[in-house]
Parts: C-alpha cells; sequence; structure tokens
C-alpha cells in the first residue's frame, strides 16, 4: 500500500508545485489590471472595434502596424471578443493575462515532456515572475498573446516530427495565422515550422511509409487553413479599399533601404547584439550589467552542459533552431526593435534557461552551488524590476472621467474632438464617448457644413498647449476659434472648450 502510495503523492507535489507557480503568474497580471493596464489611443482603438462588433459591425481588418500603412488580420479582435462582451473594457487585457496563464501551464507541461520536471518548472518560474513578461501581458495589445501561440507551434512542430501525429499539421496552419496576426515577426515561425516539415518528408520518403499520403494531406490542410484565415479577409479587404494593404507590403519590400535586408548574411553581426537585448530585457529585469554578463555565461554553461549531460538532443535541437532563426531573422530587421518583437521568442529563453540550471543542478557540489546562485540572482533581478512596485497609471479611469467631463460639458449638443499629444492620439476619449451614447462628430473637410459644430473639446496631454492655433487636423479643421473654458485634471492633463471666434473670422 505504501508503494503504491508514494507515486500518488509525487504526482500530488508536482500539481501543486505548478498550480503555486500558474497562480503566481496569473496574481501578478491581474493584480488591479484595471489599474495599471495601458489605455492609450491603440488601446482605444480596439475597444471601440469591439463596441461596434457589440452592436453588429463586424470587421475584415486588425490593428494598423507602426511600420507604413499596413494592416494585420482580424483574427486576434475575434479571439477578445467574448472577453469584451463578458467583462466590459478591461476584458480583453484580461483575457491577454489568462493566455500569460496558460502559457505559463504549457511551458511546465511541454518541458516536462521534452526534458524533464525540474526543467518544466523553471521555466514556467521564470516566465512568471520576468518583469517583461508580465508588462506585456496585463494589457489588450495584439502582440501580448505571441508567446502562448509560438508555443503552441513549437509543440505542433514535436508532434508532427517526433510523435507522428499528422493532425497537428492542420492545427499548424490555424495556429500559424494566428501568431502572424498578433505581430507580423510571427513570420519567422514559417520557417522553423518549413525545416522540420521538410525533414519528416525526408524521413518518410527514404523509408516509404505507409502515412506519407496522409502527411502530404494534412500538410495541404496547414497551407489552406492558413490562407483561409490570414489572407482571404486581408484580399477581401483590399478589393473594398483600393489594395490599400498590398501596396503598403511592396512599399515594405522594395524600399529595403528603411526597413529590412534580404541578404541572410548581413544578419550575423547582429546575432551577439540581439541575444545580448533579449536576455537583458527578459532575463535580467533590463539591467545592463547583468545582462551582458548573463548573456556570455548562458552560451559557456550551454556548451559545458551539452558536453557533459547531454540532455534530450531532438527536443533541444528543436528548441534552439527556435531561437536561432528567429535572432536571425530579426538580425535582417534595420529598424528599432522593442521588446514585444521578442514575444515569439519569449519561451524559449526561459526553456533554454531552464535548461542550464536543472542540468547544473546535477553535478557535484559545484554544479549545485553555480544552479542555486544563477537562479537566486535571475529570480532577485526578475523581483527588483517587477512592475507592481510602480505606482498604477489609472489610464483607463481617468481617459473614462474626462470623456464624462466632456459628456456634461457639451450640454447634450453635438461637439467635436482634438487632442494635443506627443505619443497619443483620442481613440480612447471617443470609445468612451460612443460607449456613453455621445460619439464625437469627425470633421470632414469636404463637408465642413455638416460636420463642424458648434463647440470642439480639446485634450491636451502636453505641458504647453495653444489649442486655437494647434495644427492637429481636428483643430485648424474646426476653424478661427477661442478658449471658452478650460479645466486642469490633477493627473496633469487640461481640456479646453473652444466655440467659433466669430469676430475673428469676420
Amino acid at each position: 500500500m505504501i508503494q503504491k502510495g508514494k507515486p500518488l503523492q509525487k504526482f500530488k507535489l508536482e500539481h501543486w508545485v505548478i498550480t503555486a507557480i500558474v497562480l503566481l503568474s496569473l496574481f501578478l497580471r491581474l493584480y488591479r489590471i484595471s489599474d495599471y493596464m495601458t489605455f492609450l489611443g491603440d488601446e482605444g482603438r480596439d475597444a471601440l472595434v469591439w463596441l461596434r462588433m457589440l452592436h453588429g459591425k463586424f470587421t475584415l481588418i486588425g490593428p494598423q502596424t507602426s511600420i507604413g500603412n499596413m494592416y494585420l488580420g482580424p483574427l486576434y479582435y475575434y479571439l477578445m471578443f467574448p472577453f469584451y462582451v463578458l467583462l466590459g473594457t478591461a476584458g480583453p487585457s484580461i483575457g491577454v493575462a489568462l493566455f500569460a496563464g496558460a502559457t505559463t501551464y504549457l511551458l511546465w507541461f511541454f518541458s516536462k515532456e521534452w526534458f524533464s520536471k525540474e526543467t518544466g518548472f523553471l521555466a514556467a518560474f521564470f516566465y512568471a515572475i520576468s518583469p517583461v513578461a508580465i508588462e506585456l501581458s496585463r494589457s489588450s495589445w495584439n502582440p501580448n498573446v505571441m508567446p502562448f501561440f509560438s508555443l503552441m507551434i513549437v509543440w505542433g512542430i514535436w508532434q508532427f516530427w517526433q510523435k507522428n501525429n499528422y493532425i497537428w499539421l492542420a492545427i499548424e496552419g490555424i495556429l500559424l495565422s494566428f501568431a502572424i496576426q498578433s505581430h507580423y515577426l510571427g513570420l519567422l515561425l514559417i520557417p522553423l515550422v518549413g525545416i522540420f516539415w521538410f525533414f519528416k518528408l525526408l524521413e518518410l520518403v527514404k523509408k516509404k511509409e505507409k502515412n506519407l499520403k496522409q502527411f502530404l494531406l494534412l500538410s495541404i490542410f496547414l497551407v489552406l487553413l492558413f490562407i483561409l484565415l490570414t489572407l482571404v479577409p486581408l484580399i477581401w479587404f483590399d478589393f473594398r479599399h483600393n489594395f490599400i494593404n498590398s501596396k503598403a507590403f511592396y512599399k515594405f519590400f522594395s524600399e529595403r533601404q528603411t526597413t529590412v535586408n534580404l541578404k541572410p548574411y548581413k544578419a550575423l553581426p547582429e546575432i551577439w547584439p540581439l541575444w545580448k537585448m533579449l536576455i537583458t530585457r527578459l532575463v535580467a529585469g533590463k539591467n545592463e550589467t547583468f545582462g551582458f554578463l548573463i548573456s556570455l555565461i548562458l552560451p559557456i554553461f550551454g556548451i559545458f552542459v551539452w558536453v557533459f549531460k547531454r540532455p534530450k538532443m531532438l527536443a533541444l535541437k528543436l528548441v534552439l533552431a527556435w531561437v536561432g532563426i528567429g535572432i536571425l531573422g530579426m538580425g535582417l530587421y534595420k529598424q528599432h526593435i522593442y521588446d514585444h518583437y521578442f514575444g515569439f521568442l519569449f519561451p524559449a529563453v526561459f526553456i533554454i534557461l531552464a535548461i542550464i540550471l536543472s542540468s547544473l543542478e546535477k553535478f557535484k557540489i559545484y554544479g549545485k552551488v553555480l544552479s542555486l546562485i544563477f537562479f537566486l540572482t535571475v529570480a532577485f533581478l526578475s523581483i527588483e524590476a517587477n512592475p507592481l512596485k510602480d505606482k498604477p497609471n489609472f489610464q483607463m479611469k481617468h481617459t473614462r472621467e474626462i470623456s464624462q467631463k466632456i459628456i456634461l460639458e457639451s450640454g447634450g449638443k453635438p461637439f467635436n474632438l482634438g487632442m494635443i499629444a506627443k505619443q497619443n492620439y483620442d481613440a480612447g476619449y471617443r470609445y468612451f464617448l460612443e460607449k456613453m451614447g455621445y460619439k464625437a462628430v469627425e470633421i470632414d473637410p469636404q463637408r465642413s457644413q455638416e460636420t463642424i459644430t458648434e463647440q470642439l473639446f480639446v485634450v491636451c496631454e502636453e505641458e504647453k498647449c495653444s489649442p486655437t492655433t494647434h495644427p492637429q487636423a481636428e483643430i485648424a479643421n474646426f476653424g478661427w476659434s477661442k478658449i471658452e473654458k478650460e479645466w486642469q485634471f490633477p493627473w496633469g492633463v487640461k481640456l479646453y472648450k473652444l466655440v467659433h471666434n466669430v469676430e475673428r473670422s469676420k
């Protein structure tokens, strides 16, 4: 009876440990999420889409990218729409946090099969406490679900490559579509899938396996599902909007001097800077000194572990290919690299870190000490930079309060809206105004008589503002104006009510 009970006890301990890690991950992301979440122009734009979907206006296009006039596909909007319906404005942010909790669990589950339970626990724990991973998974933004989908894609590769579970080929088409519609850097996952698909094809052809036909048939489904979910909505949108997205894609790749370099060898000098950047931001809490040291030590320890401990090689090849292709691909990109660009590599970094620490721990006392020091250092750096130590930004609350003030001061009459800000635009305010039934009238220069109202509200997020002379389109198109009222809010934002300056216009 005791012998039979031991496996059950081990299972229970393992279950409680991963439950604790997932709960920690969720707490760090969900704690006061409506106070901490980002709610600026992009978030307001997305909220407007969900609000209009709620009233029956569905979309064929996703968010606009930061480069050119390119648009992503709409899958992110449909993925988060149920959270909006059930939980309101903060719902999609809660949805992103829940996806991060699922990613934490899957890191443990997949790493346990690929390597060991210890590797799984460490990978999940480091992802749970990583400051950048926390910051990017407690606000609604399309790139923030990328770690979940990239991890699932790599699991899918393992399934068809090593487990002969070919139904995952069709699933890969769906997952790739979600990843690419989260951020176009998801395109770098296509060559990763393609390489291991090719290896599997060669193996089946060489062995003259009977299930080669099934493999090829489901590969066709991969392509068809990917096209259906990714390209069809964009093509349909382009037909209706003068091929705006196709033209932007062409411009992006034809004017490569400022965007991408299609010569792979040009990425080689960028490998070390990108690796150091990735580790510094993700593992070292953005501490440049420790980031440099950990970036240097990890490959050294990795080679040592490779030579003496030989972790499960097939899974290791998959993870290393994931990181290698990702960094090489990013090395071809010429513009600034932001934290969320690395989203498709997040899980891989924590798996590699976990492999090294769990392997070092298997050596004698020196290895155990090194592993413990490394673990405590990374944990300390992550906790030290935890974003919950900062005060909440209350961005959603402040946007809603100013919108309520505009409604009150408008007197129930139509109004226009403008905004003066360096790194924001007025979609957040337009969302709350429309949600509360007081949609701001957008000025159309072609129909100025119909769209210019008697009052213009200007939100100013800069220290100094001249709302009557500012060149922002909505303000300039309102015409000659004067300030009738102004309000100063405690968090530094000003609100102006402008009316037409009849004397000046004469």
